[in-house]
Formats: C-alpha cells, sequence, structure tokens
C-alpha cells in the first residue's frame, strides 16, 4: 500500500489567489517529483494549515499593509508545529528592514543609512545637512515593492518635511542616499536556494525612475554576475541568523563592490522563468525537506 502523497501549500495574498507566474512554474516543478503543490492566501481562515506536509511563504505581498495580522498568523502556524519555510524566525527578522542595521555591525556593506524611530520628528534637511547627502530615497522600514518610497533632495525638504513626519507617525523609517548607479546600471539581485547560488537578474528602471520593480515599469535580465559578485553575496547570506530554504541579495555595485539594498527571505520575486532550470532547483530543494513518500515522481513529458 502506498503512502498519500506529499503536499506543500503555497502561500500567496489575495491579490494572486491562483498564485503568481512564478510559483506556477514552481508547482509544475514539484508535480514533477510527485508533490502536490496548491495555492493558499495567508488570511483565508478556511485554510487548515496543519493539512500539509510543509507551507512555502512565496507572494504574500500584502504582509506590509497588515504586518500584526501577518505576523499573528506566522506566530499561529509555528505554535501549532507547522513546518513553515522560510523558517518562522527568519520570517520575522526580515519583516522590518532594521535587521540591516545588525548586518551591517557585522561588517556588510549595506547603503549608509539614518534611522527615525516611529513617533519622532528630525528635520529632513539637517539629515541631509549632516551626512552630506545632496539626494536622498526616504522609506518605510515595513515595505515592499517600493510602497511609500519617494526621492528627495536640498530643494525639495522643506516640502518633504510633512511627508516624512507622516510616515514616521505610521513607523520606522529610512533615509538612505540617491544611489546614482541605481538609475544607471541598475540593481542585482543573486537568487539562493539551500545556501546555494542559482542565478542573478539585473533589474533596470524606466526612464527618469529609481525604482526598479516591475509593477513601475522596471525590466530585468538574467544575467552572469561574474565570481566576485556571487561571492560578495554569500558572504551576505553568512551573517543570516539561519540557513534560509529560498534568499534573494539585492543591491547595485558601487565602487566596484556589491552594496546591499536587502536580504528577501519573506516574499521576495525569485525570477523563476528567466533562468532554464531555476524552478528544478527550487522544487528539489523543497522536495529533500519533505517526509519520504512511496508514490512515484510524476515524469514530465519528454
Amino acid at each position: 500500500m502506498t503512502s498519500p502523497r506529499r503536499t506543500v501549500a503555497l502561500v500567496t495574498c489575495a491579490c494572486f489567489p491562483k498564485l503568481a507566474p512564478d510559483d506556477r512554474l514552481l508547482r509544475e516543478a514539484l508535480a514533477e517529483r510527485g508533490i502536490v503543490a496548491r495555492p493558499a492566501v495567508w488570511d483565508d481562515a478556511e485554510v487548515a494549515w496543519s493539512s500539509f506536509d510543509a507551507v512555502v511563504v512565496r507572494s504574500c505581498w500584502d504582509y506590509h499593509l497588515r504586518l500584526r495580522e501577518f505576523l499573528t498568523w506566522i506566530d499561529r502556524l509555528e505554535q501549532g508545529g507547522t513546518s513553515l519555510w522560510n523558517p518562522a524566525s527568519l520570517l520575522r527578522w526580515n519583516a522590518d528592514k532594521s535587521y540591516l542595521r545588525a548586518v551591517a555591525d557585522r561588517g556588510v556593506r549595506v547603503v549608509p543609512t539614518r534611522w527615525v524611530g516611529a513617533g519622532e520628528e528630525p528635520s529632513l534637511g539637517d539629515i541631509l545637512r549632516e551626512e552630506g547627502w545632496d539626494q536622498a530615497v526616504v522609506k518605510p522600514t515595513v515595505s515592499a515593492s517600493a510602497h511609500n518610497t519617494w526621492r528627495t533632495d536640498r530643494s525639495q525638504v522643506d516640502r518633504d518635511q510633512a511627508r516624512l513626519r507622516a510616515l514616521a507617525r505610521a513607523g520606522g523609517v529610512m533615509v538612505q542616499p540617491f544611489l546614482p548607479e541605481l538609475a544607471i546600471a541598475g540593481e542585482w539581485s543573486l537568487i539562493y536556494f539551500a545556501g546555494r547560488f542559482s542565478h542573478a537578474v539585473l533589474k533596470q528602471p524606466r526612464e527618469g525612475d529609481f525604482r526598479v520593480q516591475g509593477e513601475l515599469g522596471g525590466s530585468h535580465l538574467c544575467l552572469d554576475p561574474g565570481v566576485e559578485l556571487v561571492q560578495q553575496a554569500d558572504a551576505v547570506l553568512r551573517e543570516v541568523p539561519e540557513s534560509p530554504l529560498y534568499a534573494r541579495v539585492d543591491g547595485p555595485v558601487v565602487g566596484g563592490r556589491l552594496m546591499l539594498m536587502e536580504v528577501e527571505l519573506l516574499e521576495p520575486q525569485l525570477y523563476l522563468g528567466s533562468s532554464p532550470g531555476a524552478a528544478q532547483r527550487f522544487a528539489t530543494e523543497i522536495a529533500a525537506r519533505l517526509p519520504a513518500s512511496e508514490v512515484s515522481p510524476v515524469r514530465a513529458p519528454q
């Protein structure tokens, strides 16, 4: 008698109830390995999370709008003994970009940042003068897809002060120098599965913008980042508190070296459709962590 097929929840949000395109590729690759992958919206009260062999957090692209509720959901799954990937502790650590302070303290080259605590009201003009920045980018510490991210300069700081104040009333804020390298050369995303480099994309903003997200007009190309850039991204991942199943290391090259903008461990787009075999590599690592099954894998059509 054979054991039932292994099942995995690919966690998404209500905007993508049938999965984002990347995750559909992952579902197909898992099916080839005899694993049933089902989309599950994270805030759907009808989902029986304990019925899955594992829950893989993928495209929860609204978590930043409801952080407390999202963290409560993570806690509930962890307390129920659900196999959650990435692990709950990593998801919590990565949900607020203040983790960048910790990795910077460990020697990682991070984009210089002035941190504004929730409820604080510093002068935006003073920040730029003190740091010697002519232009800056302002963003919440809890954000996704460039939500509430904007650019300012010394000529606009008086006008933008109210905007900074409003962000700080809602939560922590980051002020960083505008990096011309982002607009000129773009931002690298290096993708890892189980700590091993898989592939990379170079993301570029549309003309006149600095944000590289596709939904904002950005584009990307799958390119070879070179050995040195991979080694620099490897060093970043060594400073992550636990070993992630999946990770994305983001940043531009400044002065010939990677300058970290983010380590994405929660809900990164993994650009599986941009690199041949990427979905299969990810599926292999998921399969290796699941309980054994006696069901023969479903072979892909020849």
